[in-house]
């Protein structure tokens, strides 16, 4: 038998400072045991800095609910063409804490804060991106144009 673990400060932190060391500025950890389980469930930090290629699940079980713990996450929502149709600061404590993004709608977060942690759910077993999934107006993770696509993105947000 497993036992439970606790989601405390000193797991966000830790997790946080895995972020913070990690070569793309993010780091999981799995509550699930494996990527064939129905349902998966995980902490998320990320760090400023880190890009999220906006994608989407076309999987009619495949919606994901995000819940900040710690932080500010900007989520951006984009149409099929790449225009943004809405954006959101989710804030830990705050007005808006999570989002439930449905199947078939691009989306893609920001880390608007240092340390920012998320908790996500979704339903398994894990499947790749397929092609339909990953547009072809977003560069993808590590190809030339990423700093000034995540630029546009956080200008979103800016105070």
């Amino acid at each position: 038998m497993t036992s439970p673990t606790f989601i405390d400060r000193n797991l966000l932190n830790e997790l946080s400072a895995e972020a913070a060391q990690s070569p793309r500025l993010r780091k999981n950890r799995n509550f699930h045991t494996g990527n064939d389980d129905a349902c998966h469930r995980l902490l998320n930090a990320l760090e400023p800095g880190t890009y999220i290629q906006p994608h989407c699940h076309l999987a009619a079980d495949k919606e994901e609910t995000l819940i900040v713990l710690y932080g500010r996450i900007g989520v951006l929502l984009f149409d099929e063409t790449g225009a943004v149709t809405a954006t959101r600061e989710l804030v830990a404590g705050g007005e808006t804490v999570g989002v439930n993004v449905a199947p078939g709608v691009f989306h893609s977060l920001v880390a608007l804060e240092a340390g920012s942690v998320f908790f996500e759910s979704k339903a398994g077993p894990y499947a790749a991106l397929g092609a339909a999934e990953k547009p072809v107006w977003a560069p993808s993770e590590g190809e030339p144009g990423v700093e000034a696509f995540l630029a546009g993105m956080l200008a979103h947000f800016a105070r």
